[in-house]
């Protein structure tokens, strides 16, 4: 069989998420770091390849180059094995609206995802984008490539934390999390590696094309603006636009993606198990 049907990726879904759930807190704490770090390469890659793109020759295609980078990201975090928490706010809460997990599972495992994608983020933030002179810093010399990247990180970090208010960053999020959960559940249907590649290529090029917010990309955006040294920006800025992303994320996740299709495809099909205590 090529694909799984939607039924079947339903049910994938929610095996998927209680296998996360049951996992000790350690592994989960050291697969989200991994995956904090991969969606960090993705949005430094993004950075790279679209830097010293004038928007007066190329257009809007810089943000076309920005988002087919990014793909790095995930990709890494669904093939090599992850934790991501915009992933997991589907495949958790879809355990628990089905009764296999309960709401302390949900809350114990999205913490820890949190914490770990926090530490990743900022690690490739701090260490491998600006230390590392990837990302040049204010004063860079002029038409070198750290001045070009560090001036295309400024104008995506400066976009998301100091020009959208609250409304746009929340309504912005829900539209993000919506496609990447998408893209993890079309993932769960494909039976081959090409196959999974494919269907998170496009979700995701399409939210970063359209500047949406995804949580973990601005753990490491922001704060490697700040490492960098942009102007103007700081950790109040930072935590806001986390803040309002991270609910954002979370409402496109569970009410467009794990309500809709738990509702579609496995509302009628009770699962006979019950909540597990929290251990």
């Amino acid at each position: 069989m090529p694909a799984k049907e939607p039924s079947d990726i339903a049910h994938a879904a929610v095996a998927t998420g209680v296998k996360k759930a049951d996992l000790r807190w350690d592994k989960v704490l050291v697969g989200s770091f991994l995956a904090g770090a991969y969606i960090a390469f993705g949005g430094l890659v993004a950075i790279a390849v679209s830097s010293g793109l004038d928007p007066r020759t190329w257009g809007s295609l810089p943000t076309l180059f920005t988002g087919l980078a990014f793909t790095l990201g995930l990709v890494l975090v669904l093939v090599a094995g992850s934790h991501l928490l915009t992933g997991n706010m589907l495949l958790v809460p879809i355990g628990a609206m089905q009764g296999r997990l309960s709401a302390a599972d949900v809350a114990r495992n999205l913490t820890l995802v949190l914490i770990g994608n926090v530490v990743g983020a900022l690690f490739v933030a701090y260490f491998l984008a600006v230390q590392t002179g990837v990302i040049g810093q204010v004063g860079s010399d002029a038409g070198t490539s750290g001045a070009m990247t560090y001036d295309r990180l400024a104008s995506i970090a400066e976009a998301k934390a100091l020009h959208e208010d609250n409304w746009q960053i929340f309504l912005r999020a829900v539209g993000c999390n919506w496609l990447v959960c998408l893209a993890v559940w079309m993932s769960l249907a494909a039976d081959t590696l090409s196959g999974k590649v494919l269907v998170i290529v496009f979700p995701i090029m399409a939210f970063v094309a359209m500047g949406f917010d995804h949580v973990v990309a601005n753990m490491f955006f922001l704060p490697a603006a700040i490492f960098a040294g942009v102007p103007d920006l700081g950790w109040d800025d930072t935590l806001r636009n986390w803040l309002f992303a991270f609910l954002g994320n979370f409402v496109g996740a569970v009410v467009f993606v794990a309500t809709s299709y738990w509702y579609l495809y496995l509302r009628d099909e009770p699962s006979e198990e019950k909540p597990r205590e929290l251990t």
